[in-house]
């Protein structure tokens, strides 16, 4: 999960898994694998990057399991 802004201000967490793209159109648009669309403040590069911090945190976790 991931915390994003969206344009009006509020922020809301986002499953990172659904992601099926981020654009720049020119405001930072994401579209899920369902088609819903949100649009963020945030850029597309730190979007990118709070999906790889999320990934990096669930690998290592399963990492330290033993898994």
């Amino acid at each position: 999960m991931i915390k994003l802004t969206k344009i009006d201000g509020k922020w809301f967490v986002l499953n990172a898994d659904l992601i099926e793209t981020v654009e720049a159109l020119p405001d930072t648009t994401i579209t899920l694998v369902n088609g819903r669309k949100y649009i963020v403040k945030e850029s597309v590069e730190e979007v990118v990057q709070r999906v790889i911090e999320y990934k990096r945190k669930i690998f290592n976790w399963w990492k330290d399991q033993g898994r």
